[in-house]
């Protein structure tokens, strides 16, 4: 006959039950809140009514989506200035220019409030130190950061902390399809851009333990941040041709001196032609003369 447990046993047997039912009850709300919340927790969407300066972050996809919501942005007068990040991609050919390319094909856009800095940084640590003492040279009060949804928050912390109290610096969502914080896990991509940018946050930490603020005196970047009116300058220089007209009239007006070997060539080619110029003449005389005698004779 089999032992009946005991009420202790009984007992010890509901605490377990109920400790493996909280501990289901309670992943299953851990699951929910990581497939519902944390798509979001990585996105920091700003409202703004305008800014002085929105900053272009390079690293967007073929669609230039970082790029549309910028030149929205100045079209609609919400933005006043827009710097545009690129890195070295061929040679001496980098993102940013093709990124300034297709910024300006988009809208009547003024050149001198449009600007560019290509780079080599290879990460947004980098281009935080490529550009916040720009920004501040140009006593930027409040900056637009444009990245990937997934990314705002960690890029605004970025900047924050490397920037001290100023500039303010906020971000917005470009809602591209990549990246859907209501249904990230609903695609591979966003998946991806999911666990890329966790990780990235955690990283970002120990990268910036040690990190002090920039000031305007730093800079970082191998070549100037210019505008989009320079780069045209530099690309397209423009050839003044009056300017050139009094140097090319002293070079027309200087004598020519031939080298000896060439008057020594000129002269005896011009002898040698004379004479055969006698010679010719010569015969052409006996000829008339034999055709005279001739005709005398008949």
């Amino acid at each position: 006959m089999a032992k009946l447990p005991t009420k202790k046993q009984i007992q010890k047997k509901k605490i377990i039950l109920s400790a493996v039912a909280a501990a289901f009850v309670f992943l299953i709300i851990v699951f929910y809140m990581v497939m519902t919340r944390s798509g979001h927790w990585l996105v920091d969407d700003d409202e703004f009514d305008h800014v002085k300066w929105a900053v272009v972050l390079d690293g967007q996809s073929a669609d230039m989506e970082r790029i549309d919501l910028a030149a929205e942005l100045m079209a609609s007068g919400k933005v006043d200035s827009v710097l545009i990040l690129g890195r070295r991609i061929l040679r001496n050919r980098s993102n940013a220019e093709f990124y300034l390319e297709d910024f300006m094909r988009l809208g009547s856009f003024d050149s001198n409030a449009v600007y560019i800095a290509r780079h080599d940084d290879p990460s947004t640590i980098g281009e935080a130190y490529t550009i916040i003492p720009w920004l501040k040279l140009h006593h930027a009060d409040t900056v637009l950061l444009i990245t990937g949804a997934a990314a705002t928050h960690r890029v605004k912390r970025i900047f924050s902390v490397l920037s001290g109290e100023s500039p303010v610096y906020l971000t917005t969502d470009v809602h591209h399809y990549q990246y859907n914080a209501d249904s990230w896990y609903s695609s591979r991509e966003s998946r991806k851009e999911w666990l890329r940018n966790w990780l990235s946050l955690a990283a970002s930490y120990f990268d910036l333990l040690p990190a002090g603020n920039l000031t305007e005196a730093d800079s970082f970047y191998y070549k100037p941040i210019v505008s989009a009116k320079e780069y045209e300058a530099e690309k397209n220089p423009v050839v003044d041709l009056q300017s050139l007209l009094p140097k090319v009239k002293e070079k027309l007006e200087e004598p020519v001196e031939l080298p000896k070997d060439t008057v020594v060539k000129d002269t005896v080619v011009s002898d040698t032609t004379k004479k055969e110029s006698a010679k010719s003449d010569k015969k052409e005389a006996d000829k008339k003369d034999s055709d005279k005698k001739d005709s005398n004779k008949k």
